[in-house]
């Protein structure tokens, strides 16, 4: 939908780095149309570069130290998706010498080479990480101190203050946003092995989760993004995002499954004791995945930026849920 004339104007030129990923190919897409795209993605990637479309391509071997001069020429904005992300199996010696890295160093070295070449706006993409693992009552808001709980959402922040930082010193505006956990068509990791659990029918002990998730559907945060591109209330702005409905872990389960067409194969287990049983293994971080509590308040960025989601919660999972099951 358009937002008061803000969002949608064309932009001279955009690049667009991570565009290679679950992110960035679906934002290259929407902004085909809108602007003058340049794709950055890593020399190593394995992703194809996005179906159909015959943008300017740039591979770098490290972030920290590419030269970004032929990208950024003709370039008034970038939108900032590269990084290191969560690693199932880690072989790095110094897992956050690792992050920090990519995601702090890698992120100001491209920054401070825009800033040179009078890019106007940079967009990082961060995390809700940096607020923090879980919430009790109320949702995170922007205005609450940053509480980041892994490598990760540290070198995430690290990023963040590198960047106000620089536009402290320079004619760029910087806006951030952290969204919470992103679904759609070409989700991977834990909410694609959800989607497969489902589907095979396994029996899953969530029937009596209480707790409440933010979430937002692909569609919506490149549309989140692209409005921060261009409205000018955006500049210099940090925003949580999100669908602005909150789910239980049952929920999606059981709306994953009616798209499905399969049965929710829920039973009731005692919260505490999946607490128990998990914490003594080890698995902390995946019972606050699925019983924990994660909400966002995202009132600010529809307040300042008149922005509200295209799609709803129910269309974003039929839209994941379809490619699933016909688009992969």
């Amino acid at each position: 939908m358009e937002h008061a004339g803000q969002c949608r104007t064309k932009t001279p030129g955009v690049l667009v780095t991570g565009a290679s990923g679950f992110i960035g190919s679906a934002l290259v897409r929407t902004l085909a149309d809108k602007a003058v795209v340049k794709c950055a993605s890593r020399a190593c990637s394995t992703v194809s570069p996005v179906q159909g479309l015959s943008h300017e391509w740039f591979h770098y071997e490290n972030l920290a130290s590419a030269d970004w001069q032929a990208a950024l020429d003709g370039v008034d904005m970038v939108i900032h998706l590269a990084a290191r992300a969560h690693v199932l199996r880690e072989t790095a010696a110094d897992p956050f010498a690792a992050y920090a890295r990519v995601n702090c160093d890698g992120t100001l070295a491209l920054a401070e080479q825009a800033a040179n070449n009078g890019v106007r706006r940079f967009v990082f993409v961060s995390t809700l990480g940096v607020n923090g693992r879980i919430t009790t009552q109320a949702g995170f808001t922007e205005e609450d101190p940053a509480a980041p709980h892994d490598d990760y959402s540290r070198s995430k922040q690290m990023a963040e203050t590198g960047l106000r930082r620089l536009a402290s010193q320079s004619d760029m505006e910087v806006v951030v946003i952290r969204p919470p956990l992103v679904y759609g068509p070409g989700v991977k990791a834990n909410l694609l092995h959800l989607l497969d659990w489902v589907y095979k029918g396994w029996p899953l002990p969530l029937a009596n989760t209480e707790n409440r998730r933010s979430f937002i559907a692909l569609d919506n945060l490149v549309d989140a993004i692209i409005c921060c591109l261009h409205h000018p209330g955006a500049a210099g702005q940090t925003f949580l995002v999100s669908d602005g409905e909150d789910l239980s872990t049952a929920d999606l389960v059981s709306r994953i499954a009616h798209y499905m067409r399969k049965p929710a194969r829920l039973f009731p287990v005692p919260v505490s004791l999946m607490g128990t049983v998990l914490h003594a293994a080890g698995k902390s971080k995946l019972y606050d995945r699925l019983w924990g509590s994660l909400v966002v308040d995202s009132q600010k960025i529809r307040r300042v930026l008149g922005w509200t989601p295209p799609i709803s919660v129910d269309e974003g999972i039929q839209k994941m849920v379809e490619w699933y099951l016909y688009g992969r």
